[in-house]
């Protein structure tokens, strides 16, 4: 398991304001749940990390993190196709996860990773300026084909 100071700077990095980066101990804290499981993209030294959790037939996205400089190399798409298998080899029927909905990026991972909008949760997230940013809720069906690439092939 990785170095939650290491996975939290990491985190810094990635959100700088929206949503508010998690400290090693709130990582640390999750990682200690029998339910929750942590992805690296590299065991040696993590540039990107994600952390979800499976439970009672679903699975959560909780965060996606690749530092800046590590970005653009396919990393998200491995960390997010690996979630997707771990998720149903944990008995997930279902996968959701909540995004800024100004993360444009990130949405469109999502959408081509077979994730579609469910929800929307207005002024859930706040800027540094305390401007309300809202969330928008993606789902999916387990078992649900995704394009080649998001794998990585």
């Amino acid at each position: 398991m990785s170095d939650p100071a290491l996975l939290a700077r990491i985190h810094a990095a990635s959100f700088t304001t929206t949503p508010r980066p998690w400290t090693a101990e709130e990582i640390a804290s999750l990682l200690a749940q029998k339910h929750v499981f942590l992805l690296v993209d590299d065991t040696t030294l993590p540039q990107g990390f994600l952390i979800g959790s499976a439970l009672a037939g679903e699975a959560e996205l909780l965060t996606l993190a690749v530092a800046p400089a590590a970005r653009r190399q396919g990393k998200a798409a491995r960390l997010l196709a690996d979630f997707i298998r771990t998720a149903e080899a944990r008995g997930a029927e279902s996968l959701f996860l909540e995004v800024a909905a100004d993360n444009a990026a990130a949405i469109a991972l999502y959408l081509a990773a077979g994730f579609h909008k469910a929800g929307l949760r207005r002024g859930y997230y706040r800027s540094a300026t305390g401007g309300a940013i809202d969330a928008l809720v993606l789902s999916r069906k387990a078992g649900t084909a995704t394009d080649d690439h998001q794998s990585g092939n």
